[in-house]
């Protein structure tokens, strides 16, 4: 509505500038020569207010009334060339035509208007004065359609972009809850599935352990979907705190945990990441290293920056160190992981260990340079539920 109210405001205030000029010039020599382009400025003002029905074909009728009204004015021997009044007329076309057609369309339009403006020079001796009004009003109606279209273009791409990370930012968040605790899930299903086969007594304590494996999953996509809403807030839990809850929760071999002394002051997103990193590293532990006897998660901070290792004993996998992390998962889990890395100026790198297992590496950057904590254990050995 309010690009309509200001399309009309521009159209109202050519009509009257028009009205006031061919006034003003009615009884001077060649009067008659500058109403008619006027008139026909004005028609063509008109049909640049009505585009919206048919954009493209009031450009081309705007253009043909341009062309008729100079072919008329030649046997009459008088100039030629578009007169303010027709000049205006076009370059609030053109400048109309710009901002709103199609881009093949609009730069037909363009050249349209530009050949009208010019073209009836070609024939004789041009009015230099009159011929740069005519190319100032083509360039300034140009500047005019391409400006707010160009600006309107950046913001979308803006926008776009924003949505695509927006995008990407709820799919790895996604991914990291429901891997983790589903995986999780299958796995208690699967050694309920043994104990029912071997010891049907103890079937009643596997599933409890699913239910609770359950009921975490749903904690856990409700934290997710909290941190969607009341995104900038900071983090709920410690870095210490949620990851001792992690490795508490965890269902595959014992975890030694180990962490900066004390309570760090780490940004939300470089907490977040942390977790996130340790998270799917413990999921695909889970998944591709069923013969591991322990896992070591590590967490120090110094030169300004949090490093993250989490490395495991596996054999090496009959299937080649190279697809484990393909297997069973598409690869996405790990691609979410340096996603998150590289959007903080960090990076991530995972692969087999000379003596057997899988290590994987982050490195975050912190906003500020801090002293490099000591690192200890933290609370030692911690074994998953069983």
């Amino acid at each position: 509505m309010r690009e309509r109210w200001e399309a009309a405001g521009l159209g109202v205030a050519c009509a009257v500038v028009l009205a006031v000029w061919s006034h003003r010039i009615v009884d001077s020599w060649g009067g008659g020569y500058w109403v008619f382009g006027c008139a026909a400025g004005a028609v063509v003002c008109l049909l640049a207010l009505v585009r919206r029905r048919a954009p493209l074909w009031t450009a081309v009728a705007g253009m043909a009334v341009a062309a008729v009204a100079i072919a008329i004015v030649r046997p009459a021997d008088l100039p030629a060339e578009p007169g303010p009044g027709l000049a205006l007329g076009l370059s609030v076309l053109v400048g109309s035509a710009l901002r709103r057609l199609p881009a093949p369309q609009a730069a037909g339009v363009g050249a349209g208007g530009l050949a009208v403006a010019l073209g009836s020079q070609l024939s004789g001796s041009p009015h230099i004065g009159v011929l740069t009004l005519n190319l100032a009003a083509w360039l300034a109606a140009v500047a005019g359609g391409l400006g707010p279209r160009l600006l309107a273009a950046r913001r979308a791409a803006v926008a776009e972009r924003v949505r695509h990370a927006e995008r990407l930012e709820l799919a790895r968040e996604l991914h990291d809850v429901v891997a983790h605790h589903v995986t999780c899930v299958v796995l208690q299903a699967q050694a309920a599935q043994l104990v029912a086969r071997k010891d049907p007594e103890r079937v009643a304590g596997s599933l409890a352990d699913i239910e609770a494996a359950g009921s975490d999953a749903l904690a856990a996509t409700r934290r997710v979907v909290g941190l969607l809403r009341e995104r900038g807030r900071p983090v709920a839990f410690g870095p210490a705190e949620r990851l001792g809850e992690l490795v508490g929760r965890f269902s595959g071999p014992p975890v030694t945990l180990r962490l900066p002394d004390g309570e760090p002051a780490w940004p939300s997103e470089v907490a977040g990441t942390v977790y996130r990193v340790v998270q799917e590293s413990l999921t695909n532990v889970s998944r591709h290293a069923s013969g591991a006897g322990a896992v070591v998660v590590s967490v120090t901070q110094g030169e300004g920056q949090v490093v993250v290792e989490v490395t495991d004993d596996a054999p090496p996998s009959p299937h080649g160190e190279g697809k484990r992390w393909a297997r069973s998962g598409g690869g996405f889990g790990l691609v979410g992981m340096r996603e998150r890395a590289e959007a903080l100026g960090g990076g991530l790198s995972a692969g087999p260990r000379a003596g057997g297992g899988w290590t994987v590496r982050a490195t975050l950057p912190l906003p500020e340079r801090a002293a490099a904590p000591r690192t200890a254990p933290h609370d030692g050995a911690l074994g998953g539920r069983r």
